[in-house]
């Protein structure tokens, strides 16, 4: 790069267009929450029919189109003001040699040499003529030095300095020029097929922009605030507001990650990182799928062991199992819960269900995921849900299908109130019955992240006043929640247990919850209680550990007209009721059994 052109250049030009391409992608966002929000919700609540379906697979395309240019229209915005911030760095130097320079009485010329005057040395008689020098850039210790002994050399005193000069100048045009280098290919980088379909490559292109576009603008995102390391949801919230909103924009674009993990922040905030992050790792994920062979047709065969035969599989298959089959089968999990994770968003209107929130995701290992129904920031009534056992990424459809039915029992019992139930899957839940529940780490574990989701509710509600917040967990979910009450402030109106093991205490007081707010379901031919009276629960006085199926734990028993231990979210069942009642914040209306007869073996 020339001296001419980086003297010419302006920062703030490449500043608005970057504020350009921002509010092009806030109107593509606001495009893209109407289409889903309001359009499709309004022709999946009263349309049906072949016309309504291909109407929505439309619009659904069109969204997408949408997300899209938002995602890359962040990108462009944030490499522009990265570029700029880079240029301005060199342009400062540059422009801070020439006033030095010239204070000194010399001339940075066009071309980026230095012209000296005329001087003498103290003591010399004869004047030495001026001249011109140009510099070099970035010199070594052993340039440097030899420069130094040529300008104490040299009979002009002005000689030196102009040296001195002219190699800033030089350093300043070669970073002005590596800045170009740089940024010129992840500019050129930010640009879509020409068609009217957003394809996982596109999304993987996408999350390949992202890294570079961040490895490139390193300098300028480390001159932004950074969120507080360990900070409180308070402290993340204070932070995120303390940003401007070309700040705020340049962390969205380049570390949704990052972003839509801190507790504290608005929810509409983290929905659309995460929404970014998924789509994004779906692009990348379902790429590596289709590159892997897929499995022999031919699994089984049929040997003689001994004189009975036996079925086993080929080896073929077996080949393909060994160099495949982990990766194959985690992929397929990983998708599979994204689809789900997608469904409830296109399930946005029907029977009145809200808009989704996606709160937090992570498809590394089992995955996580946290998605509410309804906006939890200004609802007036908050249920935060926690599964157990066997829960991850690939299954997470089941558990967001529980919350919608405890939504749809809430908001009709919330005499006009607003609702948001949470689907929690923010930590490492126990994968095998046998191998893994009967440890408590796991809760111990994923309990302070679970602490954390809580009081980022507080900080990031925006309604008039203080929601009603319960807090719901399932099997070994109600275990993470009792060690959640033991390690800190729970900050929950009403917990309620179903089919739990054990909460880690013995008494229903010590959830951390106002007295008589603790709720338990225990279903006919459930047998995780019983497995939790004899190793699981919270104390092993006398006997049995307690549990919060039973009496002296001191928990309210709700009614349950289901089996097992899976069904306490099924619908038109006075399980679910009771759940819906708790969480609108009727108590009062809740079934409970009646208490045990200690009299009935005498009569």
């Amino acid at each position: 790069m020339d001296l001419a052109t980086l003297k010419a250049f302006k920062p703030s030009e490449y500043e608005e267009s970057a504020d350009g391409y921002r509010v092009t992608g806030d109107m593509a966002s606001a495009a893209k929450d109407s289409i889903d929000n309001q359009i499709c919700a309004g022709v999946r609540n009263r349309l049906r029919g072949e016309t309504a379906t291909a109407a929505l697979r439309e619009l659904h395309e069109l969204s997408k189109n949408f997300h899209y240019v938002q995602t890359e229209c962040g990108l462009a915005s944030a490499a522009l003001n990265g570029f700029a911030f880079d240029m301005a760095v060199a342009k400062q130097k540059l422009d801070a040699a020439i006033e030095d320079a010239r204070a000194d009485h010399c001339t940075v010329n066009p071309d980026g040499s230095v012209t000296y005057p005329a001087g003498k040395k103290p003591g010399d008689e004869k004047i030495a003529d001026g001249g011109t020098v140009t510099g070099s850039a970035g010199g070594s210790q052993t340039s440097g030095a030899l420069e130094r002994q040529a300008a104490s050399i040299h009979p002009n005193p002005n000689y030196g300095r102009a040296m001195g000069y002219a190699n800033r100048v030089t350093d300043a045009l070669k970073e002005a020029t590596d800045v170009d280098e740089k940024w010129a290919p992840k500019l050129r980088a930010l640009k879509a097929d020409d068609d009217l379909k957003v394809s996982k490559q596109d999304w993987a292109d996408a999350q390949s922009d992202m890294g570079g576009v961040r490895e490139a603008g390193k300098s300028y995102l480390d001159s932004l605030a950074e969120p507080p390391k360990d900070g409180s949801p308070k402290d993340n919230a204070s932070w995120w507001n303390g940003l401007s909103p070309e700040e705020q924009a340049a962390w969205l674009s380049l570390r949704p990650d990052a972003v839509g993990a801190l507790d504290g922040l608005p929810s509409t905030v983290r929905d659309e990182v995460n929404r970014v992050v998924l789509e994004e790792k779906r692009g990348e994920l379902q790429i590596e799928l289709d590159s892997i062979p897929k499995p022999p047709t031919n699994e089984w065969t049929w040997i003689n062991a001994g004189n009975y035969p036996s079925k086993v599989h080929t080896d073929e298959w077996m080949a393909w199992h060994n160099k495949y089959g982990d990766r194959y089968e985690q992929l397929n999990k990983s998708l599979k819960g994204m689809q789900s994770i997608q469904e409830r968003f296109d399930s946005t209107g029907i029977k009145g269900l809200p808009e989704a929130y996606l709160l937090g995701f992570n498809a590394e290992g089992n995955g996580r995921a946290i998605v509410a129904n309804g906006n939890p920031d200004t609802a007036d009534h908050q249920a935060v849900y926690v599964p157990g056992t066997t829960s991850n990424l690939g299954g997470i459809g089941g558990d967001i299908d529980r919350m919608v039915n405890v939504w749809n029992v809430a908001n009709d019992a919330a005499d006009g109130k607003s609702v948001s139930t949470i689907t929690w899957l923010g930590y490492d839940a126990p994968q095998n019955i046998v191998k893994d529940s009967p440890f408590s780490h796991y809760a111990n574990d994923g309990a302070p992240a679970f602490n954390r989701f809580m009081d980022g509710l507080d900080a990031s509600h925006t309604g008039d006043s203080e929601p009603h917040r319960t807090a719901i967990g399932h099997s070994y979910g109600t275990t993470l929640i009792g060690s959640a009450a033991r390690q800190g402030d729970l900050n929950a109106d009403d917990v309620i247990l179903a089919g739990s093991p054990g909460v880690q205490v013995p008494k229903a007081e010590q959830l951390d919850v106002p007295a008589g707010h603790v709720w338990n379901q225990e279903a006919d031919g459930d047998p995780v209680p019983d497995i939790g009276r004899y190793g699981h629960g919270g104390t092993d006085w006398d006997g049995p550990w307690t549990i919060p199926s039973d009496e002296r734990f001191g928990a309210n028993q709700m009614t349950t007209d289901t089996e097992g231990h899976s069904d306490y979210w099924k619908e038109n069942t006075d399980s679910l009721w009771n759940q819906g009642q708790v969480v609108a914040g009727h108590s009062d209306a809740v079934k409970l059994k009646p208490p045990p007869d200690h009299w009935a073996h005498v009569k």
